[in-house]
C-alpha cells in the first residue's frame, strides 16, 4: 500500500513550497513530478497521484507560489510571476529528486500550464518521459474564431481591469482560478504573443526546451475550450526535439461523458484511462532503468 507525506521544497530564490510526496510500497524505478495547471492546488491531483503510487511510482505534487498551500498571505501581496513557476518552482521539485532519489528516472504529468512550462526548467535533460495532458500554445489566435472575441475580451479587459481594482485576477468570479498580479500579467502578455511564452520584450522565451528530448505525449479532448485542438497541436511545437505523440480524444473513446479541461484528474474518471498513461511512462522510461541497472 502506498503512502502519501507533507513535504516542503525550496524554490530556487528560497521560497518554500507546499507538497506531498506518495510513496509506493515497492518503488518500480521511475518518478513523477506533477505539474499542474494555472490556480489549481494541488490535492486536485491526489487520487491520480496515489493510483500511480499503488503501480509503483514515487509521486510528487506541489503548489506554485501563489497558489493553495504555497501562498503567503492575501493574494494582492504575492510578488511571484508565471515564469517564476517554471524556473523557480518547478525546478525545485526536479532538485529534490536529484538530491534524494537519484536512482529513479525522471518523468512528468503536465496538466495545462504544467505541460507548458517544460523548457523553462534547467533540468530539463533529466526528463525521461513527458505526459502532457490538455496543455495549450496559449495564443488567442489558437482558438476557433466564435471564440477569439471572448478571449481578447479577457486579455485586453477583464484581466487587466481586476488586477488594477483588486491587486490580483479574481479569476474565480469568471469560472477560472484567481492568481496573484504579476502571475496574470505575464499569462496575458503570452497569450496576446503569438509566441506564446516571451521575455518582456516580446521575443520567444525558450530557454531550455531543446533539452526535452524525451518521449512527449499529449492527450487533449475534443470538448475542452481551454486546450482545443488547434492550441493543443501547436503546444507541440516548443519541443522540437521530443519525440511527439498526440492523442486528440471524444470523450467516449475514454469511456466518459464530458471530459473538457479537467475530467481526466478527477477521482471518477475511468481507471483504464489513468492505467493507460500509467502504462506509456513506465514503457518510456524503460531505456533510462535499464542503463541504470
Amino acid at each position: 500500500m502506498s503512502t502519501a507525506a507533507p513535504l516542503t521544497l525550496t524554490a530556487r530564490d528560497g521560497r518554500p513550497l507546499a507538497a506531498s510526496l506518495f510513496v509506493p510500497a515497492q518503488e518500480n524505478g521511475v518518478a513523477v513530478v506533477v505539474n499542474s495547471a494555472s490556480a489549481v492546488p494541488r490535492p486536485y491531483y491526489n487520487a491520480f497521484a496515489a493510483f500511480l503510487a499503488e503501480r509503483g511510482f514515487t509521486v510528487l505534487t506541489y503548489d506554485y507560489r501563489g497558489v493553495g498551500e504555497s501562498r503567503q498571505g492575501p493574494l494582492k501581496r504575492e510578488a511571484g510571476r508565471m515564469l517564476d513557476w517554471g524556473t523557480l518552482d518547478q525546478a525545485a521539485a526536479f532538485d529534490w529528486f536529484a538530491q534524494n532519489r537519484p536512482h529513479l528516472a525522471l518523468t512528468v504529468v503536465g496538466h495545462s500550464a504544467g505541460g507548458q512550462i517544460l523548457g523553462l526548467n534547467d533540468r530539463a535533460a533529466a526528463i525521461r518521459a513527458a505526459y502532457l495532458v490538455a496543455a495549450p500554445h496559449g495564443y488567442w489566435g489558437n482558438w476557433p474564431l466564435h471564440l477569439r472575441p471572448l478571449l481578447l475580451a479577457l486579455w485586453y479587459g477583464a484581466l487587466p481591469a481586476s488586477v488594477a481594482l483588486l491587486g490580483y485576477f479574481a479569476g474565480s468570479r469568471m469560472g477560472l482560478g484567481d492568481l496573484p498580479a504579476g502571475v496574470a500579467r505575464d499569462w496575458a502578455r503570452w497569450c496576446t504573443s503569438p509566441h506564446y511564452i516571451g521575455d518582456e520584450a516580446g521575443r520567444p522565451l525558450r530557454p531550455f526546451n531543446d533539452l526535452v528530448t524525451a518521449p512527449l505525449r499529449q492527450t487533449s479532448f475534443t470538448d475542452d475550450l481551454i486546450a482545443p485542438l488547434g492550441a493543443a497541436t501547436a503546444l507541440l511545437g516548443l519541443y522540437p526535439k521530443a519525440e511527439i505523440e498526440h492523442l486528440h480524444l471524444r470523450p467516449a473513446d475514454v469511456g466518459m461523458r464530458k471530459t473538457g479541461h479537467f475530467g481526466f484528474f478527477r477521482r471518477s474518471a475511468p481507471p483504464a484511462l489513468w492505467q493507460g498513461a500509467a502504462d506509456w511512462l513506465l514503457e518510456k522510461a524503460k531505456p533510462a532503468l535499464r542503463a541504470a541497472g
